[in-house]
């Protein structure tokens, strides 16, 4: 039988049972999104590029991670209430598109490189958070959780103790930003994951087979590949059908040309 990506989204967590790999890129070019069942309604992903997506949360609370590519790349997705920032480098952090964003009561939440880095008109708006801290926005529990290289001739790019990932709790679920890391003691030591978006391009992450390791590790219901310019995602999920783990892999349109 073939399912469709329409289809499977009526299903939530428990409807992604036995399959491997789910497109998503028609459904973004419609403005629509991945949806999971959760308390209080849907969780909704909607891939941008690389590392930036929109969540919009089960109360309507709009959520942009890694927001970059200017403003008007956003135009056509919801105005977020809260931006997340994982870390300083170009492909995660432009103050240009942040200043774009940043209105009113939108908040800002990033790890203290980047607060440092703020311009003076977004500090007003901006949290930081660093490794093991916990703060919330509205009913969103949002933990900072590390992100950092450990191979020797990549630690210049992420070492420890600066950058951040992220676990969100919403409507009963968590949800693993993990950002630019390799598979750390902190990543597979993680319980109770429902959606991880997890990084792999080589050398500033990590290959598809450590990321399938680590992934395996913490067994999330639901695995969305990201960041991974360079590399096969499909690589990704394969190796973690083969190592026999649970988690179902999300292709989302993170490159559409």
């Amino acid at each position: 039988m073939i399912i469709t990506r329409r289809t499977t989204l009526k299903w939530g967590f428990a409807g992604l049972a036995g399959l491997a790999a789910l497109p998503s890129r028609a459904l973004f070019a419609q403005g629509m999104g991945d949806r999971y069942a959760a308390e209080g309604g849907d969780i909704v992903i909607q891939p941008v590029q690389h590392a930036s997506f929109v969540l919009t949360a089960p109360d309507g609370m709009v959520i942009y991670n890694d927001p970059v590519g200017g403003a008007a790349l956003y135009e056509n997705l919801p105005r977020p209430n809260l931006i997340l920032v994982t870390h300083e480098h170009g492909d995660h952090f432009d103050a240009e598109t942040l200043s774009g964003l940043v209105s009113g009561d939108v908040k800002l939440i990033t790890n203290p490189s980047v607060h440092d880095k703020l311009p003076d008109k977004l500090k007003p708006a901006a949290t930081a958070i660093g490794n093991g801290d916990t703060t919330e926005a509205g009913a969103i529990g949002i933990e900072a959780i590390p992100a950092y290289n450990t191979t020797e001739d990549r630690l210049k790019y992420h070492p420890k103790g600066r950058d951040n990932g992220y676990v969100l709790t919403i409507g009963g679920k968590r949800i693993y930003i993990a950002g630019d890391t390799e598979d750390i003691p902190e990543m597979r030591a993680l319980k109770d994951i429902a959606i991880a978006f997890v990084p792999m391009n080589l050398p500033f992450t990590m290959s598809p087979e450590q990321a399938a390791d680590g992934v395996a590790a913490f067994a999330p219901e639901v695995a969305y590949p990201y960041h991974y310019k360079g590399s096969d995602p499909n690589e990704f999920a394969s190796r973690l059908a083969e190592a026999g783990a649970s988690s179902k892999v999300v292709m989302g349109a993170w490159y559409t040309s």
